[in-house]
């Protein structure tokens, strides 16, 4: 018989925003038009704004380093204060693969690009991110995909070899980098999908009908 070369996969390395945790940013901003939520968006650069506390800057420097922009105070604040609403529930069908992966005997490991101050919110929305071995949260280490040196304290601290992992990751950058590094990578669309990529690595899951 010729040896199955998937059975060896015994990580699974999950992504959360968009993968176990719905993550909708305008739902921070209740009652103000899109149009103007566009426009502070794009003044701030919210990707690249948003993406400093990840990799460790506080709310507090965040809100100081726009003491030469003071206008854009108010809105930073007002999605501080409502971040937990734009966390938007589990994504569609996650618990169940994640208590399904559990059972099969799959470690089950995090590595999510969040903010230190905010990653309480994320269990209350989606439970089954409580259920990881552990999490690797990028603002606690000062380190944001798709940096390879988070991925290389992934491996150091949790004793992960990237041959035996899968990662998931709805980002195209981020499962490049990962892929660069020698993780199995799927890039994450939806569930089914998710689970069909999965049966096919030869992971225990059931696939969509």
């Amino acid at each position: 018989m010729t040896p199955d070369p998937h059975a060896s996969f015994d990580t699974v390395v999950y992504d959360f925003g968009n993968v176990l945790v719905g993550w909708d940013p305008y739902a921070g901003f209740p009652g103000r038009p899109r149009a103007e939520v566009d426009a502070w968006m794009a003044e701030i650069d919210f990707p690249a704004f948003n993406h400093a506390q990840d990799a460790g800057r506080t709310w507090s420097d965040a809100r100081a380093a726009l003491a030469d922009r003071p206008h854009l105070r108010p809105l930073l604040d007002e999605y501080v204060a409502n971040f937990a609403r734009t966390l938007t529930g589990p994504v569609p069908g996650s618990a169940a693969l994640v208590d399904e992966l559990r059972a099969a005997g799959l470690r089950l490991l995090g590595l999510t690009n969040w903010s230190a101050e905010l990653f309480e919110h994320a269990a209350p929305a989606a439970p089954a991110t409580r259920l990881m071995d552990d999490v690797v949260v990028s603002g606690r280490v000062g380190l944001a995909k798709p940096d390879p040196a988070i991925f290389a304290h992934l491996v150091a601290t949790h004793d992960v070899d990237p041959s035996r992992t899968v990662f998931v990751d709805d980002s195209p950058a981020n499962v490049a980098a990962a892929e660069s590094l020698g993780f199995r990578t799927v890039r994450f669309t939806d569930t089914p999908a998710l689970r069909a990529a999965l049966s096919a690595l030869g992971l225990p899951v059931t696939a969509p009908s």
